[in-house]
């Protein structure tokens, strides 16, 4: 009979612990509750004071490794300055280069440009001598013969007839659809159409 363990069973029929094994857990819970407590009491009163320190901590960190890294970095010499001033000399230098291009560039075509302007110059010349006398060129003389009606009046020059009849009478107002004759337009009936439909 020493084999047999008598256990005490709540009313779901779950196995209840014995004395020892719960004094030992309430000891457990009171020594975690009391260390909670000893931590959770201070920082729930001073929370807004531990929360600044540690910023201001870290951001001394941050400082402290930046002022390490700079200290690590050599000093600026005497042979990098020299080196930067080499740097801006080639770069101005560059530029020089590129303008001086720049610069022959718009030269050759404001020679080109003056070169097709003389050109037209001559051409123009050219086609008013043969217009002076008598021999037919190309289309451009006609674009040169009306620019010199317009500009002078010249009695070589050829007048328009006068004894043409003109296509419509003066009394014709397009507006107002007199004067038409048979072709003039009136609106459509408004209504039922005459087909009855």
């Amino acid at each position: 009979m020493d084999d047999v363990e008598i256990a005490d069973v709540d009313e779901n029929g779950e196995v209840l612990p014995k004395e020892g094994e719960k004094v030992l857990k309430r000891q457990q819970h009171d020594h975690l509750s009391s260390v909670g407590f000893m931590v959770g009491e201070p920082l729930w009163a001073y929370g807004c004071y531990v929360l600044l320190t540690l910023a201001a901590l870290c951001t001394l960190l941050v400082y402290l490794a930046k002022k390490r890294r700079s200290r690590s970095l050599p000093a600026p010499t005497l042979q990098d300055a020299e080196e930067v001033v080499r740097r801006q000399e080639a770069m101005e230098a560059s530029r020089r280069k590129m303008q001086q291009e720049q610069d022959a560039k718009a030269a050759i075509f404001r020679e080109k440009r003056n070169q097709q302007e003389e050109e037209k110059r001559r051409q123009k010349i050219e086609e008013w001598d043969s217009l002076q006398l008598g021999k037919s060129f190309k289309g451009a003389s006609r674009r040169l013969q009306e620019s010199s009606d317009e500009g002078a009046s010249s009695s070589t020059a050829l007048k328009p007839k006068s004894h043409k009849k003109p296509l419509r009478s003066s009394e014709y107002s397009p507006l107002s659809g007199e004067g038409g004759g048979s072709c003039s337009w009136r609106p459509g009936r408004r209504g039922p159409s005459p087909s009855g439909g």
